[in-house]
């Protein structure tokens, strides 16, 4: 069945508030996806291929700007975990094949352990850091648990390269940076009481604007889950 447009966007809908409002956990099956453009390498990985069935990128992150409405402190949030979700694909490539697992305990330690250090130097509440990275770590999980099943029940559209996950990893490191100063940044975006609707429709506007399949809507709207309140 052809997915029309008005379709795409009742499921992206959906997918987003059943997520953000119902707080689905990491462990749900993604849905079945539609046809979508390979992703764009992020910068600073320009060497790693494109992966079938992937998101696409946009071009640059997205800057945190000043500015006194809600919405536009929640922006860059949800902006730039798009972009960290890309990662995703090529992370999901790098391990595909090798027998390395989705999990990597000692690696979400030390993403945890940064990112709380960041927060203290830059005004941020470390535990709300801690628990909205948590929620990007266990959204890249899901991507990457839903590529490998793809790609397991089609290996045709498996990948055929091999990303570096080091140079991954470096692009991965910036973007928690990025995403710290925004957490930084949006306190009392993040704590007012229409926080949760202006994060779906924020939602809803980048999954457009990136061409999201349902897959990398709901690892987006997993990614959002701890934003609003804290």
């Amino acid at each position: 069945m052809q997915v029309t447009t008005s379709m795409r966007r009742a499921l992206l809908a959906g997918t987003a508030a059943a997520v953000l409002f119902a707080g689905a956990g990491s462990a749900a099956a993604a849905p079945a996806a539609a046809p979508v453009r390979p992703a764009a390498v992020p910068a600073g990985a320009a060497s790693a291929p494109a992966v079938p069935g992937s998101a696409p990128a946009v071009p640059g992150s997205a800057p945190v700007v000043p500015g006194s409405a809600p919405a536009g402190r929640l922006r860059p949030l949800v902006a730039l975990s798009a972009e960290r979700l890309a990662t995703a694909d090529l992370v999901a490539a790098a391990k595909w094949g090798t027998g390395s697992p989705v999990d990597d305990p000692a690696r979400e330690r030390e993403v945890l352990d940064a990112v709380a250090a960041q927060a203290r130097e830059w005004g941020a509440d470390p535990e709300a850091t801690r628990r909205i990275f948590r929620d990007q770590i266990e959204a890249n999980k899901l991507v990457q648990r839903g590529l490998h099943r793809r790609w397991d029940a089609d290996p045709a559209h498996a990948p055929t390269t091999r990303p570096d996950l080091t140079r991954v990893r470096q692009e991965i490191n910036r973007l928690n940076a990025e995403l710290v100063r925004a957490v930084a940044a949006s306190p009392q975006a993040r704590t007012a009481p229409g926080c949760g609707p202006r994060l779906v429709v924020s939602a809803l506007r980048v999954g457009r604007e990136r061409h999201l399949d349902v897959l990398h809507a709901a690892g987006l709207a997993r990614s959002l889950r701890s934003v609003c309140g804290g």
